[in-house]
């Protein structure tokens, strides 16, 4: 441990959840990703999210799971507050950075380019930096001046949701009721999603009624001069609520979903993840005892014993039988070094796909193919081949004739058929 990396991890969380919500299909930011992609890369020291929290309610409870510190910033005294977030940020920085020698690398979540001198500042200080964003919401200025810069969009595990063709069927639906909420959305800017914290929240629309209903009656009206005001009033009311429980929905609509709700990945995905994540930031081999160290970083609770081994070298051996990992000699004796089998080129993935949905019947849903992808391959990554998503890989296996993609309205997802 005493080699390890410490890491700080800084979130910009307004200009991330606003970044992901307008620029990834309207999907929820999730942090698990960004907690695997740091596993690999050392140990986490502190984890700290600044924002005005009254408007990431459900936001607040998935980052507590994540033993993440909320630091809270209200945004309601002004507009000069509108940067106390990011200077509140930058001062935490520097501190820890004078204060706590021991941690060698600063996590900066944010795409703003307004942290650039913080960036160039705590380099000087000989600190490792690490930038994570969206993409799309990320300024240029930023990846260039890290140390090492993960766009959210491409980390394993983040499934964004190709809204222009998910969901055909309800698309024409859903443009009435939720015409507003994209133009809330629409007015905060790539650069600086923090800037426009209100338009982030539904509840805001139901605030906002009496206000228009205040609005539209005259002054100085009497309570029964307002009643036929008020009768009009839930005919343009009503639709708010029922726009949000078809909103609701929608930042799960996972046709990418990596598996079907309560089936968590197998053991074997997880160690093939994880030994993918080191063998892309480590610098020499991985050997056994730090594939061990990594996984009980991303699952505390983590224990060879719990399959039915007695060591995690037994475990290992019991892996590569069955062809997930690959063990050789490593620098010391019961301490191999563990590497992944030859990753299979597009063509041999699109074989396994076709293997997949024929053993099926000759016909898959989308919706959890990948989780059966992964039984006969562990380590299958969509990504590591190129791909943003499982069904923009399915697409290509569709384009290569390997198989055959069609929505169905019925079952209300993507079926694969053999070509």
């Amino acid at each position: 441990m005493d080699t390890e990396e410490r890491l700080a991890v800084f979130l910009d969380y307004e200009n991330l959840a606003l970044g992901a919500r307008e620029h990834l299909g309207g999907m929820q930011f999730d942090f698990q990703p960004i907690a695997d992609a740091l596993a690999v890369r050392g140990r986490v020291v502190t984890r700290r999210a600044y924002a005005d929290w009254s408007y990431f309610d459900e936001d607040r409870r998935m980052l507590t799971r994540h033993q993440v510190e909320l630091i809270e910033m209200p945004q309601r005294m002004g507009a000069s507050r509108k940067n106390a977030a990011d200077i509140k940020m930058v001062v935490d920085a520097i501190e820890m950075a004078f204060e706590r020698e021991y941690i060698s690398t600063f996590v900066m979540c944010t795409g703003d380019s307004d942290f650039s001198p913080l960036v160039h500042k705590l380099r000087e200080l000989d600190k490792r930096v690490i930038g994570v964003g969206v993409e799309k919401s990320t300024s240029r200025l930023l990846p260039s001046a890290c140390d090492e810069f993960l766009f959210y969009d491409r980390l394993e595990g983040v499934d964004v949701p190709d809204e222009s063709e998910s969901r055909p069927k309800k698309s024409t639906t859903k443009r009435s009721g939720s015409g507003r909420a994209g133009t809330r959305t629409a007015g905060t800017s790539t650069g600086r999603a923090k800037t426009a914290p209100v338009p982030d929240s539904a509840p805001a629309d139901a605030a906002a009624t009496p206000a228009d209903a205040t609005a539209d009656a005259p002054s100085g009206t009497a309570s029964g001069t307002t009643g036929r005001t008020r009768r009009k009033k839930p005919e343009i009311t009503l639709p708010e609520p029922v726009d949000v429980p078809d909103r609701a929905p929608e930042p799960a609509n996972d046709e990418d979903d990596d598996a079907p709700a309560g089936e968590p990945p197998t053991m074997e995905v997880k160690v093939a993840q994880t030994l993918a994540g080191l063998q892309g930031s480590a610098s020499g081999s991985v050997t056994a005892s730090q594939l061990k160290r990594t996984l009980v970083r991303k699952e505390p609770t983590f224990s060879e014993s719990d399959y039915g081994f007695r060591t995690f070298g037994e475990f290992l051996r019991y892996l590569a039988d069955r062809d997930v990992v690959v063990l050789t000699d490593g620098p010391s004796s019961g301490d191999p070094v563990v590497e992944l089998p030859e990753q299979p080129d597009s063509a041999k993935a699109f074989d396994l796909l076709r293997t997949v949905v024929q053993e099926a019947g000759g016909t898959a849903a989308l919706s959890g193919l990948k989780n059966h992808v992964r039984k006969r391959r562990p380590d299958f990554s969509e990504k590591a081949l190129g791909y943003g998503g499982f069904l923009q890989f399915c697409k290509a296996a569709a384009a290569a004739d390997a198989v055959a993609l069609a929505w169905d309205d019925d079952a209300e997802d993507y079926l694969v058929t053999l070509g």
